[in-house]
Order: structure tokens, then C-alpha cells, then sequence
């Protein structure tokens, strides 16, 4: 076992990323897989996107779009999650090129599919046969129910997606006004987080390929990744038997919802007697300072709502959202500024940690998104390679890794098939 001390005390930079000679089939669309393919892709891995001709990647069409000088257009939900891959736009059903298919799988090591449980199976290409040609393959399969023997359930043949998955892992019953219906969270974390799970899960399934040689199935169901981060509230449920709910007690509890003149700040955690005290004190309300329910004492919900927040939003509303989570950081405080996305987009902090990356757009233009926040400081900087185009990398895959002749290619392509 090695000691710490065995260490250098220094780690050298520009090591490799660790995923660099790993090749990955990306057989995905939409959010959920190409989320995890980016993650793979942004730490070194290989990623060849496989597509269907003509339309590929369904969020290829999904708006909003960025448009070019000569009139082409791209969606910018597909650039988002696509740099640093390469395109092949194959169709599974023609014979040649499932023998194509076959080839690629038998020299790659990681595939990963997001169309449906049993959509692989259908076409012949399931697990069993897969690993007929590549023993040593990591097929990680993303469902929303979960797909693999022996570990179906009543609603593992139900389609799914972002807000299907947010309503089912409860997600939904926890968010929004308690006086109101099930709101949704306001982005697609449905899909984002059962990606993050599923690559996680493939670079687990490397180590353990590593040690044995072995590949196997992942089964990723993306009902269960939502409901492990509903922790907090699961456990409340366990240890009482009651559900947290949307109660105005319990949002309070959380976090105090305050408006700032120029939106709204979130004052969260812990907020001790001492605290509350220096905040009065510092907002010029002395005469709060003393009083109990005001320190902490016998408050619930409605006093929140009715008479703590209006207390402090006389201090607040004239200031800005920075002005007053500064001042109140400094008494020791948790705070939050909600921001807009244009803030989010120009935020200084973010900027100074290079958590935006620009891309090329495939229009000639500039494309900017988030990057990977895996943060391996001694690893040379993640690439930044522009989005594929639809069948970009036909050639160059097929006409290689894939044993297609330059003639076959032709006839492919002039019978839609590629």
C-alpha cells in the first residue's frame, strides 16, 4: 500500500487526461447521454457520435438556433453538449452497415445508447451480442426505468424524459409555492443528472475492466439517479414517516427569500441567536435586536412570511443583490444571490475560474457554453473542438475502424444509408 509520504509534494502539470486512448460509441440524442459522452469527451476519451442519416441527433433540430452569415443554421442545444466528438451518421438497419456497426464496437470499448429499453435488443444488438464481439466492452444503457435481467419493475417499458423523471422521483411535489401545484425544476437536470451518473458508472466499469479484462452492462435508469438526490427529504420520511412537503415552515426552515432592488437574495443555513442579533443590529433595527421570536424563538412559517422578511426587506430594497449578500457574508451568514442567466453568463467568479468555454459553432461563428467542472490540476486544459457536423467523420471511421471500402461508401451514401 503506498503512504502518503511515498508522494512527491508536488505533482508535475500537463499529464494526459485520463481517459485519453479510450474510444466511446455514442449511440445517444438529446440531453441525457450526450451529457455523459461530453464528460468522457472533455476528459480525453474518443467520442464517436453514432447518427441516423438525414435528421441525426434530434436535438439537431430543436430550437432555439444559431444562425450563420450565409443563412445556415444550428441548434444550440445540440452545440452545448457535442464539442470535442466526432459524427458518423449510420443506418443500423442496413446489413453492411450493422457489419460496419459490428467493427466499430469490436474496436472500441465504451458504447452507450439512450433510445429506449430494448431498442438495441430489437435490432440485434443487444448486450448478449455485443459482447460476443468485444468481451472487453462497456455498454452502459440509459432508460428511464432501468432495463437489464432481472431488474425490471412495472414501469420499466414506460418512455420518459426530463419532466416525466422530475414528477416520478418527487422532485416535483418538493418544488414550488406550498399553496400551489408541482412545479418543475427550470432546467433538464432530469436528463443531466441520470449523464453524470452514467459516466461515472462507465469510469468505475474501466477500473474494473482494468483488473479483470472483463467489460459488462450498465443499467442506468434515470428514475433512480433523480431519486438519490432526494436525500434529505427521504431520510426526514424515514425517520418520522412524514413527508417534508412544500409547508411555508418548511421553506423557512431552508432559506429566507428576501428582495434586493435589484432582485432577490437567499439567506440560508444556519442562523444562530448571535447572528441574528448583528443582522438587526447592522440593518439599524435595534429594536428587534432583544426581541425573541426575532432571535430565533418560537417562530414558524407565517412569522417568517409576515413579519421577518418585511423587517428586512426595509434595509434591503434599496440596496443591490451583491451589496446585501457582502454585508451579510460578513456576519457570518450563507448567502445566495439568485441570479438571472445574462448574470450567470458575465459573472466574474466564473470567469476567473475559465468555467466557459468557446467552440467553434460549425458556421464559422464562436460558440460559448459551460465546461466540464472536473478540475484535475496537474491534467493538461480539456480540448475544445467544435460540435460535429452530420456525418463528418464518415470517412475517416468507416473507411478505417469500420472495414468499409471507398466504393461501399459511395453506394452507401447514394442509397441513404450513410
Amino acid at each position: 500500500m503506498t503512504t502518503p509520504a511515498q508522494f512527491p509534494l508536488s505533482l508535475p502539470t500537463g499529464l494526459p487526461l485520463p481517459l485519453e486512448g479510450v474510444r466511446v460509441l455514442d449511440a445517444t440524442h438529446i440531453v441525457a447521454g450526450p451529457f455523459c459522452s461530453l464528460i468522457l469527451a472533455d476528459m480525453g476519451a474518443e467520442v464517436i457520435k453514432i447518427e441516423r442519416p438525414r435528421t441525426g441527433d434530434i436535438a439537431r433540430g430543436r430550437t432555439p438556433f444559431v444562425s450563420g452569415a450565409d443563412g445556415g443554421r444550428i441548434s444550440s442545444r445540440f452545440l452545448g453538449v457535442n464539442r470535442n466528438k466526432k459524427s458518423v451518421s449510420i443506418d443500423l438497419r442496413h446489413p453492411r452497415c450493422r457489419q460496419a456497426f459490428e467493427e466499430l464496437v469490436a474496436a472500441s470499448d465504451v458504447l452507450v445508447d439512450n433510445w429506449g429499453s430494448g431498442a438495441f435488443r430489437r435490432l440485434g444488438l443487444g448486450y448478449d451480442r455485443l459482447s460476443e464481439i468485444n468481451p472487453g466492452l462497456i455498454y452502459a444503457s440509459i432508460t428511464g426505468y432501468g432495463d437489464s435481467e432481472g431488474l425490471t419493475g412495472p414501469y420499466s417499458r414506460w418512455p420518459a424524459n426530463n419532466m416525466a423523471i422530475q414528477a416520478m422521483a418527487g422532485w416535483m411535489e418538493l418544488t414550488g409555492d406550498p399553496d400551489g401545484p408541482p412545479q418543475a425544476v427550470g432546467d433538464n437536470i432530469g436528463d443531466s443528472i441520470p449523464g453524470l451518473w452514467a459516466a461515472l458508472s462507465i469510469v468505475l466499469a474501466l477500473e474494473t475492466r482494468r483488473k479483470t479484462g472483463r467489460g459488462q452492462h450498465i443499467d442506468v435508469a434515470m428514475y433512480e439517479c433523480m431519486v438519490s438526490h432526494i436525500e434529505s427529504n427521504m431520510n426526514h420520511y424515514h425517520a418520522t414517516g412524514a413527508a417534508p412537503g412544500r409547508s411555508h415552515d418548511r421553506m423557512a426552515t431552508a432559506g429566507v427569500t428576501f428582495r434586493a432592488k435589484d432582485g432577490y437574495v437567499v439567506l440560508a443555513g444556519a442562523r444562530s441567536e448571535e447572528r441574528l442579533r448583528s443582522l438587526w443590529q447592522t440593518i439599524g433595527r435595534d429594536d428587534l435586536a432583544e426581541n425573541p421570536r426575532f432571535l430565533g424563538e418560537e417562530t414558524d412559517g407565517a412569522f417568517f412570511v409576515n413579519e421577518f422578511i418585511p423587517a428586512i426587506e426595509q434595509w434591503s430594497a434599496s440596496k443591490t443583490k451583491l451589496e446585501v449578500a457582502e454585508a451579510l457574508v460578513s456576519l457570518g451568514f450563507s448567502m445566495g444571490m439568485a441570479q438571472t442567466m445574462e448574470e450567470l453568463a458575465h459573472c466574474p467568479h466564473l470567469e476567473s475560474r475559465r468555467m466557459y468555454v468557446d467552440t467553434g459553432d460549425t458556421l464559422g461563428g464562436v460558440f460559448r457554453s459551460p465546461r466540464t467542472p472536473v478540475r484535475l490540476t496537474a491534467c493538461v486544459e480539456p480540448p475544445t473542438a467544435t460540435p460535429p457536423t452530420l456525418g463528418q467523420h464518415n470517412h475517416e471511421i468507416l473507411g478505417s475502424i469500420g472495414g468499409l471500402t471507398p466504393q461501399e461508401l459511395e453506394t452507401l451514401e447514394s442509397e441513404g444509408a450513410l
